[in-house]
């Protein structure tokens, strides 16, 4: 097979555009949606592509798309591309006016509700003109925003080590706690049995997070089932809310109910669920002077936060910064990774 020749002008954007999308979406009609383009020309343009490499991008099926391995291989780069594209139009915008800038950060649970509008709230002391956009939204998601540029870095839990793709940098170290409102009938129990709480109704992490795992794990070293009566979420504010309003039992970072009165702990040792926060980057993009600024000011304010020697790695990672390109970054969240 000879190499594509990608540079005679027959490649266009809108082509990496494409590939994005049809990969996140899964189907023509809903890459087409997306790009505000009909169907038939999304259509035209993915066998324009694939005319161009030679090589299918994607299988076709009842139920949608899915990307070949060319495919996978090919929107890899795409999104580096369009990434790099992204950065270079804000990085221009940034050099001419020094004081003003967008820095766009992904979050979850784990980071979300302490760290990170610490690290906002003291950046925007110095520079009140940077915009700082917040991305809420599920690990494997914010990867692939991650990927293609969408977001600068990711702010969350610390589960897999770095790649060749994405470097992960570790914040703090923090527990994990069951909590209840304060007026809950096991609140200030000196001794609560993990039996006491399988009549109680529970929220749980989704299915998809390390956490919900460790969680199914930590039930079944004890001999007990999963409670049926639960409510599965990963949105803070709906777990909140449910705490402060019923009996539900909940799993959160120590750090997100610590200062408030209305929730308290259980005294139920969860041992060894914890995990690390910390930061996720590109490993081959070099950041944005505004996402260098609020990372300096997460590492600030993460310093504070914990005992632990915030610039520790994660376990097995060689030494790093989180500025410059990603050579300081941490992981995001629950994320393993997605192949599309």
């Amino acid at each position: 097979m000879k190499i594509p020749r990608l540079l005679d002008g027959r490649l266009k954007f809108r082509h990496l555009v494409l590939v994005d999308a049809l990969c996140r979406q899964g189907s023509v009609v809903g890459a087409a949606a997306e790009l505000h383009v009909t169907q038939p020309a999304a259509t035209r343009s993915l066998h324009e592509l694939e005319d161009i490499l030679g090589v299918p991008l994607f299988e076709r099926g009842p139920r949608g798309i899915t990307a070949t391995v060319f495919g996978e291989a090919f929107t890899e780069h795409a999104r580096a591309v369009l990434a790099q594209l992204a950065q270079a139009g804000r990085h221009v915008v940034e050099l001419a006016d020094a004081d003003r800038g967008t820095v766009i950060v992904g979050t979850h649970l784990a980071g979300s509700n302490v760290l990170l509008p610490r690290a906002i709230a003291a950046l925007k002391k110095e520079r009140p003109y940077l915009t700082v956009v917040v991305r809420e939204a599920s690990p494997e998601a914010l990867l692939l925003e991650l990927e293609a540029g969408r977001v600068d870095f990711i702010v969350g839990r610390l589960t897999v080590p770095s790649d060749e793709r994405i470097v992960r940098r570790k914040l703090y170290d923090e527990s994990v706690e069951l909590v209840v409102r304060a007026s809950h009938a096991l609140a200030g129990r000196p001794n609560v049995d993990l039996a006491d709480l399988a009549d109680y109704p529970w929220i749980l992490p989704g299915a998809e997070t390390a956490l919900r795992r460790e969680i199914e794990e930590f039930f079944a070293r004890h001999g007990i089932a999963l409670p049926m009566n639960r409510v599965e979420t990963t949105s803070f504010l709906t777990v909140r809310q449910l705490l402060l309003e019923t009996d539900v039992v909940a799993a959160l970072p120590s750090l997100i109910t610590r200062d408030d009165t209305r929730i308290a702990r259980l005294s139920v040792p969860l041992e060894p669920i914890g995990h690390s926060v910390g930061l996720t980057l590109p490993a081959a993009r070099t950041l944005s002077p505004s996402a260098e600024a609020l990372i300096r000011s997460l590492e600030e304010i993460a310093a504070g936060m914990a005992p632990q020697d915030a610039s520790a790695d994660v376990p097995g990672e060689a030494p790093g910064g989180a500025s410059g390109n990603a050579g300081g970054g941490a992981s995001g969240g629950d994320s393993e990774g997605t192949s599309c």
